[in-house]
C-alpha cells in the first residue's frame, strides 16, 4: 500500500470516526440534560426551526353549545422534532386560556352602573361582540421559548366557547374544569383527537410520557387548578399565578357587591361577554342558556349573597379528589385578583397533606416565580428527578419590600408561623386621629360617627388631617421595623341611620407616601352589615340598632418601617370598588367594642417594643 493510499485510507477512518462520534454525541445531546436540580437547555432542542407545531381538536364528554355532538377544544401542540424523528417522549407543560383568540372591547355601558343605591336594581347594560382576530388564535409563545430547549413539549388550548373551541363559555362552571382534563386524557391516550373539529381522522400524542404540568396567570391560572380539582390522572403539578379561585371572593366582598381594583362595575356576566369568542353561529344559544339565565338568576347584584351559583365557582369547594403538586404564585398588592385567592387554595393544598409552597412578591397583578423555581418544579415531577423541593424546610418565598422578583426571602411557612395576633383597641377621635392601643377602654359606649360620601376617595381620606366621612386610628409612631404576616381581622359594633350601608376598612401606614406600591396601603377589607349573621342570608339593618361583624382583611406580608404610624381607617362607600350611593349615611361605631387582630413576628412584644416611646 502507498502512503498516499494509507494517508487517505487514515483520512477516511478519522473521518468516519469524527462522524460516528458526533452521531453519538447528537444522540447523547437529543434527549432532557439536568444539573442542580433543574432541567438544562439542551442544544439539539432549541432550534425553533425545526420544531413541529400542529392543531387539533381534543374531544370531551360535554355539549354546552347545544349542537347535540360532544364539544371539542382547540389543541395547540410545539414539541421537539426527536419526538417524531427518534421517536423521543416528553413530558407536557399545558397552558390554557379563554383569551387567545381576542376579547369584546370596551364599548360605553358594558360595565354595571354602580351610581345607584344599595338593593336598587341597575338598568340593563350593553352586550358587546367579540370580533375574532384571523381565522386562527394567536397562541402565546412565551411558554415555548422556555421550556421546549430545556425538553418539554409545550400545549395551549382554547377554552369552552372561546377561539376555535366548541361549546360555551360559563366562567368557572363545570365545562371549564373538565375541558382541560379532556386534553390531560388525551396526551395520556384516554380521550381521542381528531384533525378537524368535526372530521374523523385521529390524532394520537405517541410523543407524550403521560406527565403534565400546567400554568398560567390570572384566568389562565385559574384554569389549572380547575383541572386539578378534577383529578385527572397525569397532572402532576400546577403553577398557578394571580389565580382567581372563587368568582364570588372575586365579585363579592362578605356580602357586598364590590368590583375587581381597575374595573369599577365588572361582574360575572361582563366577564362572560368579554371572552367569548367562539362559533358566531353558536353565541345566542350560549347568551340565552349561560349569560341571561344561569347568570341572570345566580348572580344577585341586590343582596349580594353567598349561594349555590357561587359556590359551583369556588374551586376550594372542589378540591377533595386534587392530587397534584402546587406551587402558587400572588403579589400581596393585587387589588384586581386579590391575594386571598391564593392564600386559601394553598391551606386546603398544604390540609390535604399535598406538595404545596407558596411565592408571594409586593407588586400587583400577575408575577410569576423565579424561572429556577418553577423549573425546580417541572423538573421534580414532570422528569422525576429527586431535586428535593418537596422536602425543603421553607414552603414560603416572600419577596421583601426593596428585593426583586428573583430573590425572595424564604420563610418556615405564610403566614409566618412566628406571628401571633396583637390585639389593639381603639380610643377615641376617629375624626381627626384616635389611637390604637394594647389596653381596652373601660367604661360605658363610646360611639363615633362617620358620614358616608363616596365623592371622597380612600387615599384623600387618609391622607386628610381630620374628616367627617372616615375614622382613622393611629399606633403610637414606630421606634422600630413591625413584620406583619398573615390575615388581619376586625371586629366592629356599629349601627346605621338606614337599612342598608357599605363598609369599608384599610389598615394603613402614615404619613402618607405617594410613591411605590409598597407604601401606604397595608391591606384592606370590605363587608355588607346586612350580613352580620349570614354570609347566605342578608336582612335590612333595623335604624340605629347596634351589630357586630367580624371578618378578615386580605391577606399580608409587610415589614412596616419605624418612624411610621399603623392606621386603621373606618370608612363606608370606597370609590374603586364598591357601589356608589347617594352621600349621607351615617355609621355609628361604638369603638369600645371595636379591635383589630395584628398578625405581627414576635407578637405582643415586639409591638410594644416598636412602640414604646
Amino acid at each position: 500500500m502507498t502512503s498516499s493510499v494509507k494517508s487517505t485510507s487514515l483520512m477516511l477512518f478519522a473521518l468516519s470516526v469524527f462522524s460516528f462520534s458526533n452521531a453519538q454525541d447528537t444522540s447523547q445531546e437529543a434527549k432532557p440534560a439536568f444539573k442542580d436540580g433543574e432541567a438544562q437547555i439542551v442544544e439539539a432542542f432549541s432550534d425553533s426551526g425545526k420544531w413541529i407545531r400542529h392543531d387539533l381538536w381534543v374531544e370531551t364528554n360535554f355539549d354546552t353549545d347545544g349542537d347535540g355532538k360532544l364539544d371539542r377544544m382547540h389543541v395547540d401542540v410545539t414539541r421537539p422534532e426527536q419526538t417524531e424523528s427518534e421517536g423521543l417522549k416528553l413530558p407536557v407543560i399545558y397552558e390554557t386560556s379563554p383569551y387567545y383568540a381576542g376579547v369584546a372591547a370596551d364599548v360605553p355601558g358594558v360595565f354595571w352602573n354602580v351610581e345607584i343605591e344599595l338593593g336598587e336594581a341597575a338598568e340593563e347594560r350593553a352586550h358587546p361582540e367579540v370580533k375574532r382576530r384571523g381565522k386562527r388564535p394567536i397562541i402565546s409563545n412565551s411558554l415555548i421559548r422556555t421550556w421546549v430547549p430545556r425538553g418539554y413539549i409545550v400545549v395551549h388550548s382554547s377554552s369552552p366557547g372561546t377561539g376555535l373551541s366548541q361549546g360555551a363559555p360559563t366562567v368557572g362552571g363545570d365545562n371549564e374544569s373538565l375541558a382541560p382534563k379532556a386534553v390531560i386524557d388525551w396526551l395520556n391516550g384516554r380521550a381521542k383527537g381528531y384533525t378537524t373539529p368535526d372530521g374523523n381522522e385521529e390524532v394520537k400524542a405517541n410523543w407524550s410520557t403521560g406527565k403534565v404540568g400546567m400554568t398560567g396567570t390570572s384566568y389562565n391560572g385559574t384554569l389549572p387548578l380547575a383541572a386539578a380539582t378534577t383529578g385527572v390522572d397525569g397532572l402532576e403539578v400546577i403553577i398557578p399565578i394571580a389565580p382567581n379561585t372563587s368568582y364570588y371572593h372575586y365579585y363579592r366582598s362578605n356580602g357586598l357587591v364590590r368590583s375587581p381594583g381597575g374595573y369599577l362595575g365588572e361582574d360575572i356576566d361582563v366577564l362572560y361577554d368579554y371572552i367569548h369568542s367562539g362559533d358566531e353561529a353558536k353565541r345566542p344559544y350560549n347568551n340565552k342558556t349561560v349569560r341571561d339565565t344561569e347568570m341572570a338568576n345566580g348572580m344577585d347584584r341586590l343582596t349580594g349573597d353567598y349561594n349555590d351559583f357561587w359556590a359551583g365557582r369556588d374551586y376550594l369547594n372542589e378540591m377533595k379528589p386534587m392530587k397534584a403538586a402546587l406551587l402558587m404564585s400572588h403579589g400581596f398588592n393585587d387589588w384586581n385578583v386579590m391575594p386571598e385567592h391564593s392564600y386559601r387554595i394553598y391551606k386546603a393544598a398544604k390540609e390535604k397533606g399535598l406538595p404545596a409552597q407558596i411565592y408571594y412578591h409586593q407588586n400587583g397583578h400577575g408575577g410569576p416565580p423565579p424561572t429556577a423555581m418553577m423549573n425546580r418544579w417541572f423538573t421534580r415531577y414532570l422528569h422525576g428527578i429527586k431535586n428535593g423541593v418537596e422536602n425543603e424546610a421553607n414552603k414560603a418565598h416572600i419577596v421583601r419590600e426593596d428585593d426583586k422578583p428573583n430573590n425572595p426571602t424564604t420563610y418556615k411557612d405564610y403566614p409566618n408561623p412566628d406571628a401571633t395576633d396583637v390585639t389593639l383597641h381603639l380610643t377615641a377621635g376617629g375624626n381627626k386621629a384616635g389611637g390604637l392601643s394594647t389596653t381596652k377602654t373601660k367604661g360605658k359606649a363610646i360611639s363615633e360617627k362617620l358620614i358616608d360620601d363616596v365623592s371622597f376617595s380612600g387615599k384623600d381620606l387618609a391622607k386628610a388631617e381630620s374628616s367627617e366621612h372616615r375614622l382613622l386610628y393611629l399606633s403610637p409612631t414606630l421606634t422600630e421595623d413591625i413584620h406583619i404576616s398573615g390575615l388581619a381581622n376586625i371586629t366592629i359594633e356599629l349601627s346605621s341611620n338606614k337599612p342598608a350601608a357599605n363598609l369599608s376598612v384599610w389598615l394603613v401606614a402614615l404619613p402618607w407616601d405617594g410613591g411605590k406600591i409598597t407604601n401606604d396601603i397595608i391591606t384592606r377589607g370590605w363587608a355588607d352589615p346586612q350580613n352580620h349573621k349570614s354570609l347566605t342570608k342578608s336582612a335590612p339593618l333595623k335604624i340605629d340598632k347596634s351589630y357586630t361583624l367580624n371578618f378578615d382583611l386580605q391577606p399580608d406580608d409587610q415589614i412596616i418601617k419605624k418612624g411610621q404610624q399603623i392606621g386603621l381607617m373606618i370608612f363606608s362607600s370606597d370609590k374603586e370598588f364598591t357601589l356608589h350611593p347617594d352621600p349621607g349615611t351615617t355609621l355609628s361605631i361604638n369603638i369600645k367594642n371595636t379591635k383589630l387582630n395584628l398578625p405581627i413576628v414576635g407578637g405582643i412584644e415586639a409591638y410594644k417594643k416598636a412602640t414604646q416611646k
